[in-house]
Parts: structure tokens; C-alpha cells; sequence
């Protein structure tokens, strides 16, 4: 399903995040062990299938604490029954090592949707892709409330690094102000034409690079 996972550490204290772990988990762990990373934090974007799969199998493996927007804990739960789960109402910091990790609530593909703010850098989940943003019409989701948590994205510094949740775009990370310049939906004018966009029939699609 062209899923990102992405590994967040602190080099000097060899802590280690990872972000949707859904498949490959084994993958994942023999990565961080390749580097010295001990996995101590799940940080969940949002809790369809393809982001959440992997992580009673990496709680498993790890003991690492799990952390999800409020609304989602419950979903959550069902999965992992046995994970240390944190709900975030947005803005809590998390610590890995020396890093500081900022939850930024960005609901509107599903009911709590959050993002996660580190050194520059923004993982996005399927709220923001490369050139395109996530669905509407799951279970959930709601375009209104998709284009308030874009507008919270695009005020980010323009120079943060875009990291999303599935390699949907011509490259597979972009900036701020790329998206800015570039994204159809964030070159909307309006809530009412985002949403007649992003709910139309012929809303854009990330144009995907060849592989």
C-alpha cells in the first residue's frame, strides 16, 4: 500500500520513535538494532488498518509506550489490547532521548487525526501527502474539518520538512512551501472550495514518479 515508516532517534542517547508501524515489523526492529536504537515510542498518526497493524507485534517486541489523538484511543485499544496507550488532545511534548516531539492535532481523515513536529521536520500521516491530502468520505472523516488542520500545516515554517504516510507524490518528502506553492488542495482560497474539491468527482490525485 506504498506506507512510509519512518524511525525518529537520538543518536547521542540511541532512544528510537517509530511512526504507523503496520508491516514489516521485523524489519523495522532489525533497522533500529543495525543502529543501536532502542524502540521506546509508537507514535500513531491516525488508526486505519494500514497505520496500525504492526503495533501489538511491536509493543510485543519492545514494551514501548503508545501514543494516539484522544478520540482514537478506544480503536486503538482494540488492536493492542495489551499497549501502554497515551491519548493526545494536542500540544503535549514527547520526549525520545534528547528530542522533544510536538503532537499536533490534525483531524478530518478520521476523528483525531494527529501530526508530529520534531527538529524541522513534520510526519503528517495521511493528512498532508506530496501534492494531494487524505480521503474524506471513511468513516470519520470530514472535509471542513480536513481544511482547518491544512491551514495548521501551512503555518509551519515553509522550510519544514514534509514526511507523509504513503509514497504518493513525486518525491517522497517535500516542504512546507513547496505545498504551499504546488498543492491543489492548499492552493484552495476557501473552506467551500476545498471542500468542493476534495469531495468532487474528479478531485487531483498526487501525480506518483515512476519507480
Amino acid at each position: 500500500m506504498s506506507n512510509f515508516n519512518e524511525l525518529i532517534a537520538d543518536n547521542n542517547l540511541l532512544e528510537c520513535a517509530v511512526v504507523d508501524p503496520a508491516f514489516e515489523v521485523d524489519r523495522l526492529l532489525r533497522e533500529a538494532k543495525t543502529r543501536g536504537w532502542k524502540i521506546t515510542t509508537i507514535l500513531v498518526t491516525h488508526t486505519h488498518h494500514d497505520h496500525i497493524d504492526g503495533v501489538a507485534d511491536m509493543v510485543k517486541a519492545t514494551g514501548a509506550r503508545v501514543y494516539v489523538g484522544a478520540g482514537e484511543v478506544e480503536t486503538l485499544k482494540r488492536a493492542a489490547p495489551m499497549a501502554d496507550i497515551v491519548g493526545l488532545e494536542g500540544g503535549e511534548e514527547i520526549a525520545i532521548g534528547g528530542l522533544t516531539i510536538e503532537a499536533l492535532p490534525t483531524p478530518g481523515h478520521t476523528v483525531a487525526g494527529t501530526s508530529y513536529i520534531v527538529e524541522g521536520n513534520v510526519f503528517t500521516g495521511d493528512t498532508l501527502f506530496i501534492g494531494g491530502c487524505g480521503r474524506t468520505d471513511f468513516p470519520g472523516g470530514d472535509a471542513p474539518t480536513l481544511w482547518r488542520s491544512l491551514q495548521r500545516l501551512a503555518a509551519l515554517p515553509e522550510e519544514t520538512r514534509v514526511y507523509p504516510g504513503h509514497d504518493y507524490g513525486q518525491t517522497p518528502t517535500s516542504t512546507i512551501g513547496w505545498e504551499k506553492s504546488a498543492n491543489p488542495y492548499l492552493l484552495c482560497k476557501s473552506e467551500e472550495e476545498f471542500v468542493a474539491l476534495r469531495t468532487g468527482k474528479n478531485a487531483p490525485r498526487p501525480q506518483k514518479r515512476a519507480k
